[in-house]
């Protein structure tokens, strides 16, 4: 496979470079030492079409794949990862499972608000006792026998894109019956913002991303119409897991995003920072470490584009977007760690980016499946699987 970008990829990937550091870099760090979430640039990037990249023209989208959504994170990351998870939660997370999953009445009031970027969507999938083990749900929805209302009970946890002001929607999964063998079956629901009983709680203490919005999520008795059921009910576990597979490929372009930031400013620092009378990019140790950050960087970008080509092509993409991931997020907090010891005292001040990096990279490990859950699912596909 070719993975050079098509004119018109390339076209996409310089409008959005342009904008993460014209409009992105000069802002974001302010935001992210207050904790704020950037409302400004995300309308920003609601005008841009980038909300709505990779779903079709007719429901307000700008008719591309996840090639193109890929390049748009990886170029954000490059900047700040935390616009950049906005992105990729609203995109991959929040419309997606709409645009793959919904009726056509469900498509049509949902996902052009959400392509424009005029709301956001989450996924509520994660519980306190259930992350990596998502059969473990422990969030319940049962019917109304009078009214035929969904009845929802129970909690979610670390849900990004939740509590905005602009948030529109959350799909919860929920357990809404039991198969034969009393495995739960599983059903995913659309909750509107502000439904009766719906809280959503202060945003979390984080170590990274400090400019998005991740919070706790209840349910309490929430009634939602019958026809907020997104797919078929007890097909929630199937559709989740397809939506992870390829929300995978957008964290690895994310955390590509990253490592290249993490090469940019170190290549810039390497060249302006003088020591012993010359610029420390002199020195073949740390010539050697921006090489060898550079290397992991473009072969993470290999590994996505192969990823995203595979899902485009309609291909088997489970084994490559696992590995995608796990190489992805593994050199990503790599070269932020380099990155930092680059630029040495610096590097711990919070003024250069590549602090904001270094406490951002550590998620991407852990969030959309763990790396051991991305080598588990590396070994299944190789048949080892016990």
């Amino acid at each position: 496979m070719d993975h050079r970008l098509s004119p018109e990829l390339e076209e996409l990937r310089r409008t959005v470079e342009e904008f993460a550091h014209d409009v992105v870099a000069p802002k974001i760090g302010d935001y992210y030492e207050r904790h704020e979430f950037p409302y400004e640039i995300v309308r920003e990037m609601g005008r841009m079409g980038l909300f709505g990249l990779p779903f079709p023209e007719e429901y307000g989208g700008m008719g591309g794949d996840y090639l193109a959504l890929g390049v748009a994170l990886e170029e954000l990351a490059r900047v700040d990862s935390s616009v950049a998870i906005t992105l990729e939660a609203g995109v991959s997370l929040g419309a997606m499972p709409i645009h793959l999953f919904g009726t056509e009445e469900q498509k049509r009031r949902w996902l052009p608000r959400l392509c424009s970027g005029e709301i956001l969507g989450a996924f509520g999938l994660t519980e306190p006792d259930g992350g990596s083990d998502a059969g473990a749900t422990r969030t319940t929805a049962r019917r109304d026998p009078a009214t035929g209302e969904w009845v929802i009970n129970g909690t979610k946890c670390f849900i990004t894109n939740s509590g905005t002001d602009i948030t529109g929607l959350v799909t919860v999964t929920a357990v809404t019956g039991r198969k034969p063998d009393g495995r739960p079956e599983i059903s995913a629901i659309i909750v509107p913002s502000g439904t009766p009983g719906f809280t959503v709680a202060a945003p979390y203490s984080k170590v990274g991303w400090n400019a998005s919005d991740t919070r706790e999520l209840s349910f309490a008795d929430v009634r939602v119409p019958a026809e907020n059921l997104l797919g078929e009910e007890g097909r929630g576990y199937a559709q989740f897991l397809r939506i992870l597979d390829e929300g995978r490929i957008a964290i690895a372009a994310l955390a590509t995003g990253l490592a290249q930031g993490c090469v940019d400013e170190s290549v810039t620092y390497a060249k302006e920072r003088h020591a012993f009378g010359r610029p420390i990019g002199a020195n073949q140790a740390i010539q050697f470490k921006i090489a060898d950050m550079e290397m992991k960087a473009h072969t993470a970008r290999l590994a996505w584009r192969d990823a995203a080509s595979r899902l485009v092509a309609g291909e088997p993409f489970k084994k490559e977007a696992a590995l995608a991931k796990l190489y992805s997020s593994t050199i990503a907090v790599d070269n932020a760690r380099d990155a930092t010891q680059i630029h040495g005292g610096y590097g711990f001040m919070n003024e250069y980016p590549v602090a904001r990096m270094w406490r951002d990279s550590k998620i991407l490990e852990i969030g959309e499946g763990t790396s051991e859950v991305q080598r588990m699912l590396i070994a299944r596909e190789l048949g080892l699987a016990g």
